[in-house]
């Protein structure tokens, strides 16, 4: 009885400990999050046909490939539920096709860079006092193209000039903590970016236009720190 007793009072002395221990690995208000790793960002496009200034619609579309890079993600809690979160990376580099025209035409068509800022308000819906700390986000993407460049195949079949217009889009994300301790965390989100852009360059002379639905699913894992 005395040991049960013993075993009770200690129970209870550590109690208020593991409580304080959890309730510390809660976000509050006033948090900063800061997360750092891999981000892929994966284009499911859907393009117009190829249009040429004096032909008209050849046909075809374009392509663009996935890329890997560096993501950054900052983060700042409104309050103990909500914050506002901003995803940056190192530039993605993606090559360009086009399919459907046949040869010569098919094929690399060159490459090009993108930054895709987005800016989101992030929801955690479940009880902040739990390690795994799911949360749901939305907002606002700027995609910013550049270092647009022909491949030499092009340049040999007449091609001449790339260009991409910047795409503003809603952003979607779901995405999940788990702490580690009191401030290290793991990391995984997925996001849905809504972005459009119109291709152009010149074949020949003649001015030659694509409209693009990038679309991409964007996945990143990684760790994170909150001061």
């Amino acid at each position: 009885m005395a040991r049960t007793l013993s075993r009770l009072s200690a129970a209870l002395l550590l109690a208020p400990a593991l409580l304080a221990a959890s309730v510390a690995q809660a976000h509050q208000a006033g948090d900063i999050i800061v997360r750092a790793g891999a981000v892929t960002v994966d284009p499911h496009e859907d393009s117009s046909g190829i249009k040429h200034a004096v032909a008209g619609n050849l046909g075809g579309k374009a392509t663009l490939d996935s890329d890997t890079q560096l993501g950054l993600n900052f983060a700042y809690m409104l309050t103990d539920s909500v914050g506002i979160e901003l995803l940056a990376a190192t530039p993605f580099s993606h090559d360009v096709g086009v399919q459907g025209l046949g040869a010569p035409i098919d094929g690399k068509l060159g490459s090009i860079k993108h930054l895709p800022p987005t800016v989101s308000l992030v929801y955690y819906p479940l009880d902040n006092s739990s390690a795994f700390k799911p949360y749901v986000g939305a907002g606002v993407n700027f995609t910013w193209f550049f270092d647009e460049d022909l491949s030499s195949a092009a340049k040999d079949n007449g091609f001449s000039g790339l260009s991409l217009d910047n795409s503003w889009g809603l952003a979607a994300q779901i995405g999940a903590d788990y702490m580690l301790n009191d401030n290290w965390m793991v990391n995984a989100q997925v996001r849905y970016i809504d972005i459009d852009t119109t291709g152009k360059t010149t074949l020949a002379g003649d001015r030659v236009k694509v409209d693009v639905d990038v679309d991409p699913w964007v996945y990143m894992v990684g760790l994170g720190y909150k001061f």
